[in-house]
């Protein structure tokens, strides 16, 4: 959906749709979840389809461990989630060992070769924020491409930390694809709000569009071109896409279509271990991907101002902790447009931002009455199309994924005959020359993802992370809040109402209170009503007597799935029957 659909889409919720039932008793539950969360003993999955937690699951049952089961459950849902994830994607894998240590899988998208700072030209009459290119060139189509990393990092975090072959974690995604599944409502509505740009591509909108007819709630979704696909990759690994046939024939369509992606950056792809970065938070230990991984950056950096107000005392979802949470959210997007992006291209100062002395500096700088303006420049654009997915054992590992192809469909085409659609990653990037994210060849997407585990006194309380682009991190940011200071039970946390705002609109969803709009449009801001902010999280708590819950919220199609239980006893035998007379 281009900027200005989208804001209109919003501008039309907003004065269409009254708020939902608010609260008064902050003592109480502020608001009503519609999910519950689940129990297990033995393993916990969490993703954001049902068919792609029954496949982490099944790996559980079958005697595999947490990274065979995140593993089986991410092909899955490239295959019931297409239009958030996908082989040709992006993204962050956070694990943490049986014996303590964490660990990052960085698995992003890169510029290929042929890509620099003046490839594309910055759309001067895009609306304000925006960073798209004239003709959506670096948005939609072949040119939008990078080089993807996700099919490398699934297959190597298998072979480095699973238990099982990949073809046996595949097989659940094969039978998907190959013999179809019912499309959800979520799936439909997507298909829907991009309909205009699928139809451009025979490929994807013969599969999505069938006859010019958006696919529905309840039809069946059978991908016999990917199956095939996935048949080679269960066969070959990775080396199907680099420098195989899947490979061959994405950069043979690039030619034709006058893309930049080409075989030589899908051989020269690699994916990196970064160590993972660590900052604190009342006592807890907040772990996850660093740059150029923006999302435990920032989230370190706003926790660490917060730090030094009493947001219990605030109270959830008042006025005042609105305003702060929107003022130090601004804050933290005028630093990350202004110094965050690939390390390798540009320094970014991590201890100075969690420092202490910065905290001070920028606590000081809140007027607590009044709105301030801390954006800097143009905005960078991230979609809110993604994935996540948190996997838990009894064996003590975690895996806590991100992944994506970026906006919804991605570069909304098809590789011909594979089923495969490819990431618009370079939407990410700055069009314009001499920024921080400005295009380079071989620079890392930078991301908001927040695939977040912490840690009290050494071992994990909770884990957990979402999809929603530059939403991703502020959003990340309150659940941890309403589990640390607001004492919220895990579902509650990840369903509370969300705000979000990066200098411009603070957007609120609709449970907030219905004079809410007028109080803080009194303090300076721009509010929106809108119907979600983000999108599904989902996360996983370890509770002291050594079971794990998990829950998902209503933005998407998240399903916990818990296992307990287990195998008969040693030793247990059925005797033989003797017969008396």
């Amino acid at each position: 959906m281009c900027f200005d659909a989208e804001r209109a889409k919003l501008r039309a919720f907003a004065h269409d749709t009254p708020p939902m039932t608010a609260w008064h008793n902050l003592n109480a539950t502020p608001f009503h979840t519609e999910k519950q969360s689940a129990r297990g003993s033995r393993g916990m999955v969490v993703t954001n389809h049902p068919l792609a937690s029954a496949a982490g699951t099944e790996m559980l049952c079958a005697g595999g461990n947490a990274v065979d089961a995140a593993v089986a459950a991410l092909f899955t849902l490239s295959v019931v989630e297409p239009m958030m994830v996908g082989v040709l994607g992006g993204g962050f894998a956070h694990l943490r060992h049986p014996d303590g240590r964490h660990s990052i899988l960085e698995g992003q998208g890169t510029c290929p070769q042929a890509v620099g700072p003046h490839t594309f030209q910055h759309d001067a009459l895009a609306p304000p924020g925006s960073l798209e290119s004239v003709g959506r060139l670096h948005s939609l189509g072949r040119g939008a491409v990078a080089t993807p990393g996700n099919l490398m990092a699934w297959c190597q975090m298998l072979a480095q930390h699973g238990s099982m072959p990949l073809a046996d974690v595949m097989l659940p995604a094969l039978k998907h694809a190959e013999h179809g599944f019912r499309a959800t409502a979520y799936l439909s509505d997507c298909i829907s709000d991009n309909a205009a740009d699928l139809a451009l591509d025979p490929e994807i909108s013969k599969l999505f569009l069938p006859q010019g007819r958006v696919l529905a709630r309840g039809d069946k979704l059978v991908q016999g071109a990917y199956a095939d696909s996935l048949r080679l990759i269960a066969q070959e690994g990775a080396a199907a896409l680099y420098g195989g046939a899947l490979g061959r024939a994405l950069c043979d369509d690039m030619a034709k279509h006058q893309g930049y992606l080409r075989v030589e950056d899908l051989r020269a792809y690699s994916t990196r271990t970064p160590e993972p970065l660590r900052s604190h938070y009342r006592g807890l230990e907040i772990i996850g991907p660093p740059p150029p991984c923006a999302g435990p950056l920032h989230i370190g950096q706003m926790l660490k101002v917060l730090e030094g107000f009493d947001l219990k005392a605030m109270g959830f979802g008042t006025e005042a902790s609105i305003h702060l949470l929107a003022e130090v959210m601004k804050m933290a997007f005028a630093d990350r447009l202004a110094v965050t992006a690939d390390p390798d291209f540009v320094p970014v100062p991590v201890d100075h931002l969690l420092s202490d002395a910065y905290a001070q500096l920028r606590r000081r700088q809140i007027d607590l009455s009044q709105a301030q303006h801390w954006s800097s420049d143009l905005a960078p654009k991230e979609s809110a199309h993604t994935t996540h997915i948190t996997v838990a054992d009894s064996e003590g590992r975690i895996v806590c994924a991100t992944q994506t192809i970026n906006s919804v469909f991605g570069a909304r085409y098809m590789v011909p005959g594979t089923g495969m659609i490819p990431n618009n990653y370079l939407y990410v990037l700055d069009p314009r020359p001499g920024k921080a994210n400005s295009m380079a060849p071989g620079k890392r997407v930078t991301s908001s993802m927040a695939p977040l585990i912490v840690l009290e006194q050494g071992q994990p309380r909770f884990a957990l992370g979402l999809p929603g682009g530059l939403r991703i991190f502020t959003s990340a940011l309150q659940a941890v809040i309403n589990l640390v200071d607001h004492n919220m039970s895990l579902q509650e946390a990840v369903e509370a109402p969300r705000i979000w705002t990066q200098g411009f609109d603070l957007e609120l969803e609709p449970a907030f209170a219905p004079d809410m709009h007028a109080r803080l449009s009194a303090r300076g801001h721009a509010v929106l009503r809108v119907p979600n902010v983000g999108g599904g999280m989902n996360a996983i708590a370890f509770h002291a007597d050594g079971s794990l819950e998990g829950a998902a919220c209503w933005r998407a199609d998240g399903t916990p799935i818990g296992t307990s239980g287990g195998l008969a006893r040693e030793g247990v035998r059925f005797l033989p029957e003797t017969r008396k007379a």
